[in-house]
């Protein structure tokens, strides 16, 4: 089972089953422990791509406390929510979609999370949010696009700081439907490969999606 830490306590985002923990402190002054509640949200694999691949056991993804992350394809918020709970209240989600009605819910979502910054728009076009985005320790990408390498390419060239993290989910079927999604996959790895992102581990998302894969990748300095 997976869970983060909830950053709203009490609050469910999509239905998700939480967890109260009570942790013993450091004892009062009467003698009597003293107790701290602390509650989880299981993070379903199901749900969320970046949970199959965390569970499938990707080595690393970037996203840890503090951690500036840039969320390329937020939809109504469900994993955005649980990277808000990673990188805790010195981190913070820029979370882009551009479907106004998963738009609606992603606001409604960041009303809690004071860390997430939902942006309505096209990640084709970052320069549109330039002024909203700072510079990022790792962008994950789960747009679906045929473009989506390139998408993330321009994104990364903006915002993605020199040794940064990539994360990226692909979808074979909505890159090219006729072609094996292991052809794919190799194809995407390479137009990665050409926006200066190295690829450091892939894996498959089975049995959570079918033909899914993620690429984790590190950013490189471009050659002089």
């Amino acid at each position: 089972m997976l869970v983060t830490k909830n950053m709203a306590p009490g609050e469910s985002v999509y239905g998700e089953k939480r967890i109260s923990v009570e942790n013993q402190g450091p004892a009062n002054e009467d003698g009597t422990p003293s107790v701290t509640k602390v509650e989880y949200r299981v993070w379903n694999p199901f749900r969320s791509k970046l949970a199959a691949g965390v569970l499938g056991g990707l080595d690393e993804i970037f996203i840890k406390p503090g951690a500036k992350v840039l969320y390329l394809g937020a939809a109504s918020g469900t994993s955005v929510s649980h990277v808000a709970d990673i990188v805790g209240p010195t981190g913070t989600v820029f979370a882009v979609e551009f479907s106004h009605r998963s738009g609606r819910d992603l606001i409604n979502m960041a009303t809690h999370r004071t860390n997430v910054i939902p942006i309505i728009e096209d990640a084709r076009h970052p320069l549109r949010y330039r002024m909203l985005v700072s510079m990022v320790d790792v962008i994950f990408a789960d747009v679906a696009q045929p473009d989506q390498a390139r998408i993330v390419g321009l994104n990364a060239h903006l915002f993605l700081k020199v040794g940064g993290g990539v994360v990226v989910s692909i979808k074979a079927n909505c890159i090219d439907s006729t072609a094996a999604p292991e052809a794919v996959f190799a194809r995407e790895v390479q137009k990665l490969r050409e926006e200066r992102i190295k690829p450091l581990e892939q894996l498959t998302l089975e049995p959570f999606e079918r033909d899914h894969c993620i690429v984790v990748g590190r950013y490189i300095r471009a050659a002089q």
